[in-house]
């Protein structure tokens, strides 16, 4: 369970370093000039796909928290 945590939470860290952007927006995004609408946008779409996994995430430990107490 903490090699699961630990990995969490340095995937969480790596955001910064992965490109979530999908072609079009890149090829739209660097053919402007503005740097920071791309970050920006770069950073909204991992917002968004980290929600869901972090939902996922917390729903699995209360059930194995659940599992794991009625034993």
């Amino acid at each position: 369970m903490k090699k699961l945590i630990l990995t969490f939470f340095s995937l969480l860290f790596m955001i910064d370093i992965s490109f979530s952007q999908c072609s079009m927006c890149r090829a739209v995004l660097e053919s402007s000039e503005n740097e920071a609408m791309a970050k920006g946008i770069n950073n909204g779409i991992a917002y968004l796909a980290f929600i869901p996994y972090l939902i996922v995430f917390i729903l699995i430990f209360f059930v194995y928290k659940s599992v794991r107490n009625s034993d």
